[in-house]
């Protein structure tokens, strides 16, 4: 048998000796790589001295040697701080502290975390009467989103689990948007094919979201390593970040894992931002992992990390700002933000959560400690919001919500066609036989099926 690789034995040879450096997940043309620099490892550029007092190993520079055999434990490191900028009363507590947004632009936000709660509930209420199929509630967690999002410049490109409503908020997504996901009607930009809460925008940089857990995690790091690559083309290109949202049981996964080596050895401007609220669908944090956190999880990858006061918005907020300027300066690197906030809320609209904790612990972190109470009284201490405020705050975007959901719910579903469409420039000879089939089975049995709120019925099975 022929050796393919026999005519090429001098590549091999170069790239062992680090003359080829191109990455693997993305081959450069002749242009890329004349604008790429060559970081060439040498095996000799790592020597261990004689009586060195530090090892000099490759996988373990500037180890002291130790002459007492010591098992390291974790406790007797401290756990990671968290940084908190207001307390639970809404006072300041960073002396270092100074908002940078005027009275209306925190109103804006604040507006936005209303939103979220409100529509939440509504929505929460409507899959239990039958009139959606699937829900996850985000309560407890909005600073979290609408704080970092509020950081973000337009261009940057975000990846999201299901539990950034706020994220999607913020950055300009609408009340009919929402819905006619939701309700996957003739407006829905999905056509109906992804389940409920599986939001994406083109137009806001927000990749859609996919059920399988932390898989936008690598493909974060990779969008990002391309936006580094793309703006060394084109250094007129303004610089961007990618931000990636997960929660602590997606930290279970082992895309979290790769996800965050790649970065840090490709040195991909990523901003990752953890929600650790306590639990997994059915899993609280103490059955999860040993360790501190995910914050000890960055560290150990060589990334620059924070662990903050998820319940603070502008704790969270003042985090992600410097969080992108790190992950922008001296050609990108990645930084990874822990923010400690609470579920409120069940996992989702299959969940029961009263199952694996008590009901009374819950109620106590809603009265104890809400981001949007928090934020609601240094808004009030400052003087741009009172009770008067609230109550039309709440009643507005109440009746804004309502009439959303009323259009979204009265319009047609996609056409049928559209199931069998968009992934093929032309429908391929399998899927025109898959088509023909379900037209034939609609005909044999016409009265099983109701499709008169399908956008052209039965008939655009025939176009």
């Amino acid at each position: 048998m022929k050796r393919i690789c026999r005519a090429r034995p001098h590549a091999a040879l170069l790239r062992r000796q680090g003359a080829l450096q191109q990455p693997s997940l993305l081959q450069p043309t002749p242009s890329v790589a004349s604008v790429l620099p060559i970081h060439r490892r040498h095996a000799g550029s790592i020597s261990q001295r004689p009586d060195s007092t530090h090892v000099m190993f490759p996988g373990a520079v500037k180890s002291a040697f130790s002459h007492t055999m010591t098992f390291e434990q974790p406790q007797t490191y401290p756990a990671l701080s968290t940084y908190r900028a207001v307390d639970q009363s809404g006072v300041v507590v960073d002396p270092a502290f100074k908002p940078d947004l005027s009275d209306d632009e925190v109103v804006k936000l604040y507006r936005d975390m209303l939103t979220v709660s409100i529509m939440d509930l509504i929505m929460f209420d409507a899959q239990r009467q039958g009139r959606l199929s699937f829900y996850m509630v985000s309560a407890g967690e909005e600073a979290v989103s609408v704080a970092t999002a509020s950081a973000l410049a337009k261009e940057d490109v975000v990846f999201c689990q299901y539990r950034e409503q706020g994220v999607f908020k913020q950055r300009g997504f609408t009340l009919s948007d929402f819905m006619n996901q939701l309700f996957a009607n003739e407006k829905d930009p999905g056509k109906g094919r992804n389940m409920p809460v599986h939001y994406g925008s083109r137009e806001l940089n927000i990749h859609t979201i996919s059920s399988p857990l932390a898989t936008q995690l690598p493909q974060a790091s990779g969008a990002a390593y391309a936006l580094k690559i793309q703006r060394m083309q084109d250094p007129s290109i303004p610089p961007r970040v990618v931000a990636a949202y997960f929660g602590e049981g997606a930290a279970s996964e082992g895309d979290f894992h790769a996800a965050l080596n790649i970065a840090a050895t490709r040195a991909c401007p990523v901003v990752f931002i953890c929600r650790n609220n306590g639990y997994a669908i059915s899993t609280p944090t103490l059955e999860q992992y040993r360790g501190d956190g995910i914050a000890s999880r960055g560290l150990g990858y060589g990334i620059e990390t924070i662990r903050v006061d998820g319940n603070d918005f502008w704790a969270v907020r003042e985090a992600m700002k410097k969080a992108r300027e790190l992950a922008l300066h001296d050609g990108g690197k990645p930084v990874l933000i822990e923010a400690m906030t609470y579920r409120v809320s069940h996992h989702s609209t299959s969940d029961d959560s009263f199952a694996y904790r008590a009901k009374v612990e819950v109620e106590d972190w809603k009265r104890r400690d809400n981001p949007i109470a928090r934020l609601r009284k240094w808004m009030e201490a400052k003087g741009c919001w009172d009770e008067s405020k609230e109550k039309e705050a709440r009643e507005s975007i109440r009746r804004e919500v309502l009439k959303a959901f009323s259009e979204a719910e009265k319009m047609k579903k996609p056409p049928i066609r559209t199931m069998f469409e968009d992934v093929y420039e032309e429908l391929t000879p399998d899927l025109k036989q898959q088509m023909g089939e379900l037209k034939s089975q609609l005909e044999r049995y016409p009265d099983e099926y109701d499709f008169s709120s399908f956008e052209g019925g039965r008939d655009s099975l025939d176009k």
